[in-house]
């Protein structure tokens, strides 16, 4: 029989002997497996390379084969699992499917039953791969990823192409740009979507803990390591880690983070062994990392390690063309999650979402975006829906406030203009695209606009 590649099979039964025929009989059938004894050596496995299918048994001692697929959906829910046992009963196998089984197979059982088994688990996982695939394509935005800016479709296109290799990358940007959601969009449009995405906030990390949460800690390695527990890095096998925050790194952890990019293996706290694992690391930055390695925060062979490809997120102010949809997006998420049907976004309120600076960016837009729509109770979100007390000092005066200062000063309509196209420049930092965003005009209408000012 034949299958649609050479799979890599975890095959766990406590017989040695039932072991050694399952992966003879496997290995004829044209798989790859590997035979493990326990439930807990099997675990160890897990992390240790990629798999496409486990065949477990469901008496074992230790850890029972139930016991074994709760923890593997919880570390990969997407890879297969398939028990068998010898005290097989109708009650069991709905019990084992509703689990989250791929399928359950009494003992005596053939291995053409077996082999057909694995086979329709492996076509099943193949499927949903697919269909992950033709969603990426068929989307042009994951997440809260908008690029209708031309910076932001130039960092999209980039990391849409890194998404198709495995090199490390380094996000860089302002807090609140989104580098979390650019490290989602690459890790869903990449062939380890369907394994993990772990996320680690280095900066959240006490000093003493990062490497047992990276690497793992062993039972007893230190007083309140009361069992041993997986890292990070383990938990993520066949899949990506996020690394945020890299420079609030401890700088005493980061030779340990640099041994195991070089040896792609890591030795948990208190073990005497190392540990392949098969891992993507995206790293994120807020901190200026050229500032941050003449400070001695962030090693510099550590940053020329993560620095394989470096994608550099431009704060909101500078991608305004991107406002009207990531507004779109979040009217819908929080309108549904707080039960309100919102229609839109009132003129006067757009003009001062694509005029506010937003130094938190996307995450500050999010939530005022969602502050709006559990204060507002009208249909579409209004300028005093999002403004706070604070706004109140730069929100634009009223257009009749203007229009009478104008007239009090006897301005032309061409001073009037020529004065307030000055203004959005100085308000923009000097920046001529950034004002022509927010005047809804292109830089050469701006130059035309301001011609003979001197």
């Amino acid at each position: 029989m034949s299958q649609p590649s050479r799979a890599r099979l975890l095959v766990v039964d406590d017989d040695q002997a039932i072991v050694d025929f399952l992966v003879e009989e496997l290995e004829r059938e044209g798989f790859e497996p590997h035979g493990y004894t326990a439930g807990r050596a099997a675990l160890d496995a897990l992390g240790s390379a990629a798999w496409d299918l486990v065949v477990s048994d469901v008496e074992m001692p230790g850890m029972r084969g139930p016991e074994l697929l709760a923890e593997i959906q919880r570390r990969q829910p997407r890879l297969p699992v398939i028990l068998i046992t010898a005290f097989g009963s109708i009650e069991l196998a709905v019990q084992t499917v509703r689990a989250g089984a791929a399928d359950f197979l009494a003992k005596p059982f053939t291995v053409g039953a077996l082999v057909l088994s694995i086979e329709r688990a492996l076509r099943d996982r193949q499927m949903q791969r697919e269909i992950i695939r033709l969603r990426r394509e068929l989307c042009e935005e994951t997440g809260d990823i908008v690029a209708h800016s031309e910076r932001m479709k130039a960092v999209v296109d980039l990391a849409r192409r890194v998404a198709r290799t495995d090199s490390t990358v380094l996000l860089t940007g302002e807090s609140g740009v989104g580098k979390g959601a650019l490290a989602r969009f690459i890790h869903g449009s990449s062939a380890r979507s369907a394994a993990p995405f772990v996320q680690v906030n280095c900066g959240a990390l006490p000093a003493g803990l990062v490497e047992s949460e990276l690497f793992g800690v062993r039972r007893g390695a230190f007083t309140d390591a009361k069992e041993s527990r997986e890292g990070a890095f383990v938990q993520a096998g066949g899949g990506v880690l996020f690394l945020d925050e890299i420079g609030e790194m401890p700088v005493e952890a980061q030779a340990s983070l640099l041994h195991v990019l070089e040896t792609s293996s890591v030795r948990a706290v208190g073990s005497d062994r190392e540990q392949q694992v098969d891992v993507r690391v995206i790293a994120a930055t807020n901190r200026p990392v050229e500032e941050a390695m003449r400070e001695k925060k962030l090693r510099a062979d550590l940053f020329f390690r993560l620095n394989v490809i470096r994608l550099d997120i431009p704060p909101l102010r500078e991608r305004r063309d991107d406002i009207p949809t990531l507004v779109e997006q979040f009217l819908q998420r929080s309108g549904e999650r707080i039960g309100r049907e919102i229609l839109g976004v009132s003129e006067e309120a757009m003009r001062w979402l694509l005029s506010h600076d937003w130094p938190g960016n996307v995450r500050e837009l999010s939530n005022r975006v969602e502050r709006a729509v559990v204060l507002g109770d009208g249909p579409t979100i209004e300028l005093g829906d999002l403004l706070d007390p604070s706004d109140d000092a730069a929100a634009p005066p009223p257009a009749a406030e203007l229009v009478a200062t104008s007239l009090a000063q006897g301005l032309t309509l061409a001073e009037l203009e020529k004065a307030y196209v000055r203004e959005v420049i100085q308000a923009s930092g000097g920046n001529v695209s950034r004002a022509a965003t927010r005047l809804g005009i292109d830089r050469r209408t701006v130059y035309r606009k301001l011609a003979g000012d001197r």
